[in-house]
Order: C-alpha cells, then sequence, then structure tokens
C-alpha cells in the first residue's frame, strides 16, 4: 500500500517540476529563444541558396523576399 502512495508522490513531483520549469521558461526565455522583429530565432543557422548554393542569413532571405 505504501509503495503506491510513494509512486503517486513521485509522479507529482515529477509533475511539479516540469511544470515549473515549464513556466519558468515562459516567463524568462533565455537568449536562444527571443526573436528579432521578423520572428527569426537569433540563433538560427544559415540556409542554402536556391540557385548558387551560397549559404545565406536566414534574416536576409527574409528581407530579400519582402522586398527591403
Amino acid at each position: 500500500m505504501s509503495i503506491t502512495w510513494l509512486t503517486r508522490g513521485y509522479v507529482a513531483l515529477i509533475a511539479l517540476i516540469s511544470l515549473g520549469s515549464l513556466v519558468y521558461v515562459y516567463i524568462a526565455p533565455p537568449q536562444s529563444l527571443q526573436k528579432t522583429r521578423d520572428g527569426v530565432p537569433y540563433f538560427t543557422p544559415q540556409v542554402a541558396h536556391p540557385e548558387t548554393g551560397e549559404a545565406l542569413d536566414l534574416g536576409e532571405l527574409i528581407r530579400h523576399f519582402r522586398g527591403d
């Protein structure tokens, strides 16, 4: 009988820790999750140019298709 309560307590503790971690990341997101005004995360890898295969910054690609 006590094993059942220990298991439930363990599951509840893990659920609270997980929920607390998610709330913390939502309230104070790390730098890697923040975005520019265009919606691009700061630490995004470069993308390949469709025609030349050259590595481009994703922000540059967005500005090109937006017409800036």
